[in-house]
């Protein structure tokens, strides 16, 4: 008797356990992107922009920085895109590196997967101006002022 009573108690705390981290997963939420990024350099390059964060319909300032390796040439490029697994304007906050696949290079238009330390993934395309031969934004910078 006391043996099932323990695995009962047991299944229980697991369960329990289980639905707190699914609860917490799908608490997690999506804004919206826009920002445009300058990027320019000579082996070493250099980045940077600002842009808004659009979350739960308020709109929230961001700024873009980011220092990058083997640049040759300049840019401009306007984004738009989606961030998911966010709770709250904050979480977009980072340095954001390369997410699984990471991005293709489109003739005269870029997307890209970007993940940062918090878990924030964005999901961007945007419409490249200038010429450049490195166009990542791997090692970009999300701050809000």
């Amino acid at each position: 008797m006391r043996f099932s009573s323990a695995l009962r108690n047991s299944a229980i705390a697991l369960t329990a356990i289980a639905g707190i981290g699914l609860s917490t997963a799908a608490q997690a939420d999506t804004g919206y992107v826009h920002f445009n990024v300058v990027k320019g350099g000579w082996f070493i390059g250099a980045q940077g922009g600002n842009g808004t964060l659009t979350f739960h319909g308020k709109r929230y300032p961001i700024s873009i920085g980011g220092v990058s390796g083997l640049v040759f040439g300049g840019s401009a490029t306007d984004f738009n895109g989606r961030v998911t697994n966010i709770r709250r304007p904050s979480d977009i906050t980072g340095v954001y590196g390369a997410a699984g696949a990471g991005g293709a290079l489109i003739v005269g238009g870029q997307v890209m997967t970007l993940r940062n330390e918090k878990g924030a993934q964005l999901n961007v395309s945007g419409k490249q101006v200038g010429l450049q031969v490195n166009a990542d934004l791997s090692g970009l910078a999300i701050s809000m002022p």
